[in-house]
């Protein structure tokens, strides 16, 4: 006899966890996700409904609920915007992989249709110049500013993820003295491993940085004050606040994330002639599909140097 859907949740995250190797980070955001659906159930007294007697209906009831949910953390949209609810969906749709996996009668995967975007997907960047404005916000002196200079620095020259650059540990860059470029391996999402490379620039700070530091802490990043680990650790949070911070102080025409700095580093190498694959490879993407939302952005950049240079523009 099936037990309801509700019960299977933790079975779920562990299988997530260890049978498909997410990270403890993926696997969090893949049960927030998904609780939203079991919150769902609850409202609609379904907290009985088994796998087997999940229907279409009740998939399309979950997707009207989710299209009109009031979107509480930006003022500028009402509703949950599609690419959110897309993640619900998706997190959905690999509960019901997970049954498949273990012989429990469900719905097929395909039953969950994701929305379609009306609008191209739009990735925000920083110019080079406005990359410049942003890191000469910091103020040099003090540890705060070298610490949040080298965080900076870092982010654009290797296009780390937020959780990537918290994860760094001090000892890994304990050779970089002498050098004026560095890399290491990561284990990024998914738990892939990958080299990121750091510029000149970029190293100069970090070396600036841990000259001042007096601790034995492990983490490359640590915090001054607030919340963290026991290692004193930055969190994510804490990153995103400092990016956030210097976006404002440089009047900066979008409010940049860690990850906006990512697809600036991505933009900037498209820009510069640096193809598609080797971009892929930078930002430990698995798919070349997913590298392919940046090419709309340099389609502009390549259209003007078409015009300029090829020999028979003139007619």
């Amino acid at each position: 006899m099936q037990k309801p859907l509700m019960a299977y949740y933790t079975d779920f995250l562990e299988y997530i966890e260890v049978e498909q190797g997410l990270s403890l980070n993926t696997v969090k955001n893949y049960g927030r996700f998904l609780h939203q659906f079991l919150d769902w159930l609850k409202a609609n007294n379904l907290e009985s409904l088994t796998p087997a007697q999940l229907t279409v209906e009740h998939i399309q009831k979950y997707r009207v609920w989710l299209s009109r949910r009031p979107n509480t953390t930006r003022k500028s949209s009402t509703t949950l915007h599609r690419s959110t609810q897309s993640r619900y969906l998706i997190a959905l749709r690999m509960f019901l992989a997970f049954f498949h996996e273990r012989d429990i009668p469900s719905l097929p995967t395909e039953k969950i249709k994701l929305p379609k975007d009306q609008h191209e997907r739009h990735v925000k960047f920083l110019d080079s110049e406005q990359i410049e404005k942003l890191c000469e916000t910091v103020p040099e002196k003090g540890f705060s500013g070298m610490r949040d200079r080298a965080i900076l620095e870092a982010l654009f020259s290797t296009g780390l993820r937020v959780a990537e650059l918290v994860a760094l540990d001090h000892k890994q860059f304990a050779g970089i003295a002498n050098k004026n470029d560095f890399e290491i391996s990561i284990k990024g999402k998914g738990g892939y491993l990958r080299t990121v490379y750091f510029s000149e620039r970029a190293l100069y700070w970090i070396k600036k940085y841990l000259s001042a530091r007096n601790d034995d802490l492990p983490p490359l990043f640590i915090r001054i004050k607030g919340p963290g680990d026991d290692t004193g650790r930055l969190t994510t949070r804490a990153i995103e606040t400092i990016v956030a911070k210097y976006a404002k102080l440089a009047g900066l025409p979008i409010l940049a994330t860690p990850h906006t700095l990512r697809h600036s580093f991505a933009t900037d190498l498209l820009t510069n002639g640096v193809d598609l694959r080797s971009v892929q490879e930078f930002l430990g993407h698995r798919s070349i599909a997913t590298t392919q939302v940046y090419t709309h952005i340099t389609s502009k950049h390549l259209r003007e140097l078409h015009r300029k240079f090829h020999s028979r523009k003139n007619v």
